[in-house]
C-alpha cells in the first residue's frame, strides 16, 4: 500500500497506472509514425509529444472514473470489456472536446484512430498479463491472524470478494478459552509456536482480531516476532488501509484524539471553500440546460402541478440545520404518513423521477446549497434531522460524521450502495468516518473522478 495525502492506494494498481500510461504514451507517438509511414509528417516532434501527453493523461483520467483503477471491487461490479467499452468512448468524446476547445492540441483524425487502436490493443494485452501477474502469491502481503472467532472470519471473507486480493490469511493464532470458528486456514494452538510458524510461513504482518477485549494476548511471543521484523497492527489499522473505512466495533472515544487524522484548520478550510465556489459556478454555467430539461420534464408529467423543487431540512456541518434543494422526484403526496427512507422500487417516485436519480440529476439544485455554504461538493451525505436523532441513539460516534460539511457526493456513496435502514447507516458511517479521519484535497478529487462510475454504473440509486 502507497499512502498519499493519508489516502492509502494499491501499490499494484499504481504501478498498473503508469503501465498503462506509458501505453498510451507510446500509442499516440507510434500511431502518428504509423500514419506518416510514406510521407512526411505535419509535425514537428515536440508537437507530437504534447500531443501524446494529453492522450496518455485523459484517457487514464477517464479510466479512473470508471472505475479501471479501484481497488476495492468486487467480481460482481467488475466487468472489464463494458468498463473498456465505455471509458474508450468517453475517451474519444473527451479527446474531440479538448480539440474543439483548444485548437492548438488539435492532431488528424487518422492520427487519432491510430492512437486508439493501439491503445485499446495495448490495454488489453497489459490487462491480460496484470490478472495473471497478481495471482502470484509473491505479490500478496502474508498475513497471520490472533484470533479464531467471528472478526478473524470477516477478515478472510472479506478478501475472498474482491478482485485483486492486497493479502493472504496463512493462519491464525487461537486465544486461550476462546471458541475456534475457522476451518479453511490452519489454526496454531499453542502460543510457543507463534514466531517458529512466523519464520515458517514467512509472515509480513500480525492482525490482532480478538472477540473479546478482555482475553489475555501472548504480549511475550508477539513482542518476539516485532523484535524479528513482523508488523503487528490492530484491527482498526487494518481494515482503514485495506478496506479504506473504520471499523466501528473496534474504536472508542479516546481514539478520536490519537488518531492521525480529524485533524482541521483555517487554511484548509479555505481551500475548500474557494474550490467549492470556483466549482460551483462552473457546473452552474455548463449544467443549466439540463436543469432546464429536467424542469420542464416535471412540469409536463405532472400536468403543471406540484413543485418543481423540492425543499427538505438536512443536518448540515456541526449539527445545524440547513434546507436542501433538490428536483422533486417523489409524488406530491409521497410522505402523507411521515418520514421515510426511500426503498428499492419504491412506489412513491414518479418515471421522470426514476430516470433523474439513476443518472443523480435530481441532485443539481445542491450546486446552489454549496454556493451558499450549506454543503461542500464532497463530504457526507445530508441526513433528516428525524433519522439523525434515530440512528444517534442505536449507532455509536453517528454525530462525528457531523465535523465536516456535507457533500453532493461522498466516500460512501462510492463505496457503499443507497442505504435504506439502520444496518446501511452503520455501513456507510465506517467509510464516512475515513472521509472525516482523513480527509484531504487529493481525497476529494479521487471521489469527484470516481463518481462517473457511481452515476454511469448507477450505483446507490433509488
Amino acid at each position: 500500500m502507497i499512502r498519499i495525502f493519508k489516502h492509502y492506494i494499491s501499490g499494484t494498481y499504481f504501478t498498473l497506472f503508469w503501465v498503462e500510461f506509458g501505453v498510451y504514451f507510446a500509442s499516440m507517438k507510434y500511431g502518428h509514425d504509423a500514419r506518416f509511414l510514406d510521407s512526411s509528417s505535419w509535425y514537428e516532434d515536440d508537437y507530437v509529444i504534447l500531443s501524446s501527453i494529453i492522450f496518455a493523461t485523459v484517457i487514464t483520467l477517464v479510466n479512473i472514473g470508471i472505475g479501471l483503477y479501484r481497488r476495492i471491487i468486487n467480481w460482481e461490479d467488475y466487468n472489464i470489456l463494458s468498463r473498456v467499452s465505455v471509458s474508450f468512448a468517453f475517451a474519444t468524446i473527451s479527446l474531440m472536446i479538448v480539440y474543439y476547445a483548444i485548437p492548438e492540441f488539435t492532431i488528424a483524425r487518422s492520427v487519432l484512430l491510430y492512437a486508439l487502436g493501439f491503445s485499446l490493443v495495448g490495454m488489453l494485452v497489459v490487462r491480460f498479463l496484470f490478472y495473471r501477474y497478481i495471482k502470484h502469491n509473491n505479490l500478496h502481503k502474508k498475513i497471520l491472524i490472533i484470533g479464531t472467532g467471528v472478526k478473524a472470519e470477516n477478515i478472510i471473507s472479506h478478501n475472498d470478494e474482491y478482485v485483486h486480493k492486497n493479502y493472504k490469511v496463512c493462519a491464525c493464532l487461537a486465544i486461550e478459552g476462546a471458541p475456534v470458528l475457522i476451518n479453511s486456514i490452519p489454526v496454531i494452538k499453542d502460543y510457543d509456536q507463534l514466531l517458529v510458524k512466523v519464520k515458517e510461513l514467512e509472515i509480513d504482518e500480525i492482525v490482532i482480531a480478538i472477540d473479546d477485549r478482555r482475553s489475555r494476548l501472548p504480549m511475550d511471543e508477539l513482542l518476539e516476532c516485532k523484535v524479528y521484523g513482523v508488523t503487528v497492527v490492530d484491527l482498526v489499522t487494518f481494515y482503514e488501509r485495506e478496506q479504506a473505512f473504520i471499523d466501528l466495533d473496534n474504536i472508542y472515544p479516546s481514539w478520536f484524539i490519537f488518531s492521525d487524522g480529524f485533524t482541521g484548520g483555517d487554511l484548509r478550510s479555505i481551500e475548500k471553500r474557494l474550490i467549492d465556489i470556483a466549482s460551483s459556478i462552473m457546473l452552474l454555467a455548463v449544467s443549466w440546460p439540463f436543469m432546464m430539461t429536467v424542469a420542464i420534464a416535471i412540469l409536463l408529467e405532472s400536468k403543471f402541478k406540484g413543485p418543481i423543487i423540492y425543499r427538505q431540512i438536512r443536518v448540515g456541518e456541526y449539527d445545524n440545520n440547513f434546507e436542501v434543494l433538490k428536483f422533486r422526484s417523489m409524488r406530491t403526496d409521497a410522505e402523507m404518513h411521515g418520514a421515510q427512507m426511500a426503498k428499492k422500487d419504491d412506489d412513491r417516485i414518479t418515471k421522470v423521477g426514476a430516470v433523474i436519480r439513476k443518472f443523480r440529476l435530481d441532485e443539481l439544485p445542491q450546486i446552489w446549497n454549496v454556493l451558499r455554504g450549506d454543503m461542500s461538493f464532497v463530504g457526507p451525505r445530508p441526513e433528516r434531522p428525524q433519522f439523525v436523532d434515530q440512528f444517534a441513539k442505536t449507532i455509536p460516534f453517528y454525530r462525528k460524521r457531523h465535523r465536516v460539511k456535507p457533500g453532493i457526493t461522498g466516500w460512501a456513496q462510492l463505496c457503499y450502495p443507497y442505504g435504506e435502514d439502520e444496518y446501511d447507516a452503520i455501513q456507510k458511517l465506517k467509510y464516512d468516518l475515513y472521509y472525516v479521519k482523513n480527509y484531504s484535497i487529493f481525497l476529494d478529487l479521487t471521489i469527484i473522478i470516481h463518481t462517473v462510475e457511481v452515476i454511469l454504473w448507477g450505483k446507490g440509486a433509488r
